[in-house]
């Protein structure tokens, strides 16, 4: 993982430069094969997403959840990679017919692309982790001459629940990056209530800090001892609010920390929406704050969306780390689900999350994935894995959709006493509950929603969407506290309507303790026990936020993109859902969650696409 390049630093970073590897008296590896070592010299060679994971048996891995990498010391020429306790493939089942779990599974590459895998980091769990779950979110780095594997304990038994307990962090050395590892035997972050997951190494100005936390909690930080086996609670710091982020991965670029965190559920097989959001600061301790200049630790949360899914078969885009290749080119290494193939073989509900690796480029001072861009899912340039290869990617600015002409027949400003005529009801709700004066709609949240079979079902004001491509915009407030405590789920926003089990909206809503632009996904016709709904999110909430969905048609499929703005004038781009919403869509509004609030919109705007 790349780590500070100014400070000095006892934690090796990933930027190894051909200087460093070659330090004496560091550990040594077997040579590459001379194939290998030939391809050193001339272009680097190309890739395609997901990266290939080699078993002993022939087999590819089928997963590589929570990725974490780093490059070998002294003259070892190789990339490890770590991922989280899964199943490597549907066909090695246990007795039961459950797939046989790989604790910490561990590869090694010359490419940053082709992987083969070493072994388990842990064959076995530490007498002190519990058995309900798995050892989870590795995050390795090289101190001292001594290689250090963080993770997540996600179960850690006592004597009220011997199964099942509490969360912890972890920690394992070892004199070399394959191992075999050697368990501190305790935790260096205890249980307390929380998740305690997903851990993260970094070292700044002679200190060193593990990160952690997920939904339940937040993401918190604390100071490490000096040998790396303990944590003092007593310097814990609020690093992120709580039911926003986790995962998090630290990164230092021209003298600014940079926080990347992801979001929302990673295992929701083709409705997953997990991304990864970034906010920076000058300090590794905060506050960071996102493009608007709104803070992680805000209850209208900040995070400017960094990796988020495009429309081609990969969803759930997250849990990332970032390693920089031997000509200074930064690239991002995370897992995603094949939309197309979202489940293990036979396994109904059970997500894979193979690995993805594609360029991290910097723009006026903010990371993008290449180019703003998103997942490659073709053949693409390779990273510069090894001394002496030429580098082929060059970055290059995505084109971003913005509204084009008006159309004028779909669009208003709420003018008047009443509702145009152009917008109808889907179960028209009493008439005391909205109304249409000063050139705004105010209409009361409803005690209700639209996951069907779930009733009541909510209404929906709408009309019929535009044929081909369209922008759809509103600029909403709900009146629902700052803090969002005690009204969980009450929103307002924009909706697609294909029915009730098929649609995809875009809402300014409560979430728990905190308020968020919500972009969900509906669809009927699942298999049982599979998930009929998804959500991510985007950019913040302000007193009134400008919600934009932006309908295409690529290649026979209609993708909705989500944008968000605080300010109605600077706007941030989320994911991107595909949808097949039936031959009469409709657009429109909905205000629903919970009773007690109200929606106001300012607009409803319908227009042609432009790019630029």
């Amino acid at each position: 993982m790349r780590r500070s390049s100014t400070a000095l630093l006892p934690i090796v970073t990933l930027a190894c430069v051909a200087a460093t590897c070659l330090q004496a008296g560091a550990e040594a590896v077997p040579a590459l094969a001379a194939g290998t070592m030939s391809a050193r010299s001339g272009a680097a060679p190309t890739h395609q997403n997901p990266m290939a994971l080699s078993l002993p048996d022939g087999e590819t891995a089928a997963s590589c959840a929570d990725p974490t990498a780093i490059h070998g010391v002294g003259r070892d020429r190789y990339w490890y990679l770590y991922c989280t306790t899964d199943a490597l493939t549907a066909t090695e089942q246990n007795p039961d017919g459950s797939l046989v779990q790989h604790g910490v599974p561990t590869y090694r590459s010359t490419d940053l692309t082709h992987w083969t895998y070493v072994n388990d980091a842990f064959p076995t769990k530490p007498d002190w982790v519990g058995t309900a779950n798995g050892i989870w979110a590795p995050d390795v780095v090289h101190r001292d001459g001594r290689w250090f594997l963080y993770y997540a304990a996600s179960d850690t038994p006592t004597a009220t629940a011997p199964t099942g307990g509490g969360s912890a962090v972890g920690v394992a050395t070892s004199s070399s990056p394959t191992g075999p590892w050697t368990d501190s035997g305790g935790p260096v972050v205890a249980p307390q209530g929380r998740w305690q997951f997903d851990p993260e190494v970094i070292t700044d100005r002679g200190s060193t800090y593990l990160y952690f936390g997920s939904y339940s909690g937040g993401v918190s930080v604390r100071e490490l001892s000096a040998d790396g086996l303990r944590s003092d609670p007593a310097s814990e710091r609020q690093i992120a609010i709580d039911n926003r982020y986790e995962g998090a991965y630290l990164m230092r670029h021209d003298g600014w920390w940079y926080f990347m965190g992801s979001a929302t559920n990673c295992c929701n097989g083709a409705l997953t929406g997990y991304g990864v959001f970034v906010a920076r600061s000058r300090s590794p301790l905060g506050p960071f704050t996102d493009q608007d200049g709104v803070a992680i630790t805000s209850t209208r949360v900040g995070g400017t969306p960094l990796l988020a899914q495009n429309g081609n078969r990969w969803v759930g885009t997250g849990h990332d780390t970032v390693v920089t290749d031997f000509a200074g080119q930064d690239w991002i290494i995370y897992h995603a689900v094949d939309r197309k193939d979202p489940y293990y073989a036979g396994q109904a509900t059970y997500t894979k999350r193979p690995a993805l690796i594609d360029p991290l480029d910097w723009r006026h001072g903010w990371p993008v994935v290449r180019g703003g861009a998103g997942p490659s899912d073709s053949v693409q340039p390779g990273p510069v894995a090894q001394p002496g290869q030429r580098a082929t990617y060059r970055a290059a600015t995505a084109p971003v959709e913005v509204p084009g002409r008006l159309i004028r027949s779909a669009s208003t400003s709420f003018g008047g006493s009443a509702l145009p005529s152009s917008l109808t009801w889907v179960r028209q709700p009493d008439a005391s509950t909205y109304s249409v004066s000063g050139g705004a709609f105010r209409w009361q949240t409803q005690a209700a929603d639209i996951h069907p079979p779930t009733t009541p079902l909510a209404s929906v004001l709408a009309e019929p969407a535009p044929r081909g491509d369209y922008v759809l915009q509103t600029t909403v407030a709900v009146d629902t506290p700052a803090t969002g405590d005690g009204v969980n789920y009450v929103q307002g926003g924009l909706i697609v309507y294909g029915d009730d089990g098929d649609y995809v909206r875009l809402t300014s809503n409560s979430i728990f303790n905190t308020r968020q632009t919500e972009f969900g996904k509906q669809v009927s016709g699942q298999p049982a026990g599979a998930p009929t709904y998804g959500d991510m999110v985007v950019g913040p909430v302000g007193d009134t936020t400008t919600l934009r969905i932006v309908h295409r048609v690529v290649a026979g499929e209609h993708r909705y993109t989500a944008y968000t703005s605080v300010d109605g004038r600077h706007f941030v781009r989320g994911g991107t859902w595909t949808a097949d919403l039936g031959s009469t869509p409709r657009v429109g509004l909905i205000s629903l969650g919970g009773s007690g609030f109200t929606s106001t919109f300012d607009d409803l705007r319908v227009s042609t696409v432009a790019r630029r």
